[in-house]
C-alpha cells in the first residue's frame, strides 16, 4: 500500500488493488481511518475520526489534490 502523503500525523495512502475505482485516498491515524474521493473532493465514508477532524483531512486532501493524483496516477500508469 503506497503511502503518497504524511501530513499532522495522518497517513495519507491508496491499496494497489484498487486501481478499478476512480482516484481516491484513504487516510489513517491510530485506528480511525477515512476515504475521500479526490475528483471531486468528496468524502465516502470514515471510522473513528470526529467531525471536526474530517474537516481538517479534507482540507489537507484539497491543498494536494494535484499531488495525490500524481501518485495515483502514476502508481496505476494512467
Amino acid at each position: 500500500m503506497p503511502v503518497a502523503l504524511r501530513v499532522k500525523g495522518y497517513r495519507f495512502f491508496f491499496f494497489s488493488l484498487e486501481g478499478h475505482e476512480p482516484p481516491h485516498i484513504h487516510v489513517e491515524q491510530a485506528e480511525r481511518f477515512a476515504k475521500f474521493w479526490l475528483n471531486p473532493i468528496s468524502l465516502v465514508k470514515s471510522r473513528g475520526f470526529r467531525s471536526g477532524e474530517l474537516s481538517e483531512i479534507q482540507k489537507i486532501v484539497e491543498e494536494n489534490r494535484d499531488t495525490l493524483l500524481e501518485k495515483w496516477n502514476e502508481h496505476f500508469s494512467r
